[in-house]
Formats: structure tokens, C-alpha cells, sequence
């Protein structure tokens, strides 16, 4: 079977992320399985792989692509910001390795239906989980303008952030904003000459953001790096692809906060807060996709993998 999503770094991610193969490893953004069957395959027979995503769809996709008859692969419908929470109930301790490929897959933007990307006519729904309790055309037609150029602005670092967001508020009130082709029309009407081919298109920013807000993608990935020290085994890998610059500056941040021992104020004649490092950085040079595999897979092209051993 082809499967519809490419995944990132593949060798990469192995390299940096399997150091145990009898060991227990996550992948916390499962998908369509791409890494889960890379991760599997360099496992031993004792080995387990733990494949998590909150996507219904994601987790079929994944389980029917790694048939294992060795029982080695548990399949969970969950967020990774849940994961202590799904550990504790499968009587799983800590882990040896736990895996975050923060990007949309192939499948979501393609062929979802779900409004995540601006090449085809589809309701701005962008929830990941359809369990989850706010659309994208609900923000864009109900939120109060402030809120929507806050999320704009914040989530998309959209530099017009205003100005999209007071067009929209006059489109609405002449009608329903629910479609994704009826969004991004209505941004490039007032950005009519963005045609350069090595421009992006002007809805970028803010689908990016509208995604953002509905999943609540930075909020679940900050208490997702609060909890991660606790999950971890010692000499146990945490590794990270990230493709946008909000992601990857939290990521970063954790790793460069995870690292410092003592923080007395200067001039203490002895350290009183006993804060040890709880992990190293494996990579403190980001790694990016090779310029081969950016052109087999022009989406690989803004990611960055970072990772990190518990001590």
C-alpha cells in the first residue's frame, strides 16, 4: 500500500532517538506510521513501541500499516500532552524514548477534508481530534476582532494581522466565512501581487495560526515539555521535529532550561538550590533535512529535529 504521508528525516530521527532496542519508545504524533515502522524495525524482539495520536483516522492508518505479530505495539487515541496519564494506565513507569514530529501530515492536508490547507474548497474545521469543541469557522466568524488579530498575530507572526482581521470582521457580516477557498481569497485580495514563485501565498500565516488556536497546538506542547523530565528513563532520548519558528523556540528553550544546574544568585559562597542538569542536548547544532530529501519532499524543507538525553 502507498501511504500518503512522507516522513521527515527518517535515518535521523533513528539515529538520535533508538539507543536501546529492548527498550519502550513513544511516538507521540503517530500519524500515518512512517517513523512507528522506522522505530519498529529497530527494535528487538523485547523491544515496545507505544504509537499515540488524537486523530482517529491517524491511528487506523498506523495500525494497519504495522501489523506486528509479535505484540510489540500498543495503539492509543490520545494527545501527547496526555502521555503520563496513558503510561500510568497501561502500568508503564518511564520510557526509553519518546518521539514528537510536531508537523501536519500528508494525509491531513490532502485528503482529511478538514480545511487545513488553501489548494482545494473544503469547511474550515481544522480540528485534529473531531472531538474537539472549536472549528476554525467558528473563530473566524464569531471571535471578536481583537481576539482574531491576537491569534493572527501571535500564533502566524502575520505582520497584517490588523488588517486581515478587520476584513474579515466586514466580510462576515455579510455572510458566513466557511469555506477555506472563501478565507484565502478574501487574504490575497489585499496582497494581489504575492505571484512570485519564491513568495509564499498570503494565506499562509494565517492558516497556520487558525490551526494553531483550534488545537491548541503551543499550549499542549509547553505542558508537554513541563512533564517530560518525569517520563523519562535515565539515558533516555527525547527528539523533536519542529517546522516553524513558535515550535521550535519552545523546544529550545526547554532543552536550554533542562541543561542549567545552579541558579543561586551570583555572589553565593555555596550552592542552597541543588538543581542538577536533567538532560543534555544530543544536538545542540540543529539538524535539517539533506538537500536530496528536500527535493524528494519539498514539505521536509522548514524542519529542524533537536533532541535530548535524560542524565
Amino acid at each position: 500500500m502507498e501511504y500518503p504521508h512522507k516522513p521527515v528525516m527518517v535515518n535521523e530521527v533513528i539515529t538520535h532517538l533508538v539507543t536501546l532496542r529492548d527498550g519502550t519508545y513513544v511516538d507521540g504524533t503517530a500519524g500515518s506510521g512512517g517513523h512507528s515502522e522506522a522505530i519498529l524495525k529497530n527494535l528487538s524482539d523485547k523491544g515496545r513501541l507505544i504509537c499515540l495520536d488524537r486523530d482517529a483516522e491517524a491511528i487506523s492508518i498506523c495500525r494497519s500499516r504495522l501489523k506486528d505479530p509479535g505484540n510489540r505495539v500498543l495503539f492509543v487515541r490520545a494527545n501527547f500532552v496526555d502521555l503520563s496519564l496513558v503510561l500510568s494506565d497501561l502500568g508503564i513507569g518511564r520510557v526509553n524514548g519518546i518521539l514528537l514530529d510536531l508537523g501536519m501530515s500528508s494525509y491531513q492536508l490532502d485528503h482529511s477534508g478538514r480545511g487545513f490547507s488553501f489548494s482545494r474548497d473544503e469547511r474550515l474545521d481544522m480540528r485534529m481530534d473531531q472531538n474537539g469543541d472549536t472549528t476554525a469557522e467558528e473563530i473566524i466568524n464569531r471571535f471578536p476582532v481583537r481576539d482574531l488579530e491576537a491569534i493572527l498575530k501571535d500564533y502566524g507572526e502575520e505582520k497584517r494581522a490588523r488588517a486581515i482581521a478587520r476584513l474579515i470582521e466586514v466580510e462576515r457580516r455579510k455572510g458566513s466565512i466557511a469555506t477555506t477557498l472563501q478565507l484565502a481569497g478574501l487574504i490575497r485580495s489585499i496582497m494581489p501581487h504575492y505571484n512570485s514563485p519564491w513568495t509564499k501565498d498570503p494565506a499562509t500565516r494565517t492558516f497556520q495560526a487558525l490551526r494553531i488556536a483550534v488545537n491548541r497546538e503551543l499550549e499542549n506542547l509547553d505542558r508537554f515539555l513541563d512533564a517530560a523530565p518525569s517520563l523519562m528513563e535515565g539515558r533516555g532520548r527525547l527528539a523533536f521535529l519542529t517546522y516553524h519558528s513558535l515550535e521550535d523556540r519552545a523546544v529550545k528553550k526547554a532543552m536550554a532550561e533542562w541543561e542549567k544546574t545552579c541558579v543561586c544568585p551570583p555572589g553565593m559562597p555555596e550552592c542552597v538550590c541543588g538543581k542538577a542538569s536533567l538532560f543534555k542536548r544530543v544536538n545542540k547544532k540543529l539538524i535539517r533535512p539533506a538537500i536530496q530529501e528536500i527535493r524528494d519532499n519539498p514539505r521536509a524543507r522548514s524542519a529542524i529535529l533537536r533532541a535530548a538525553e535524560r542524565i
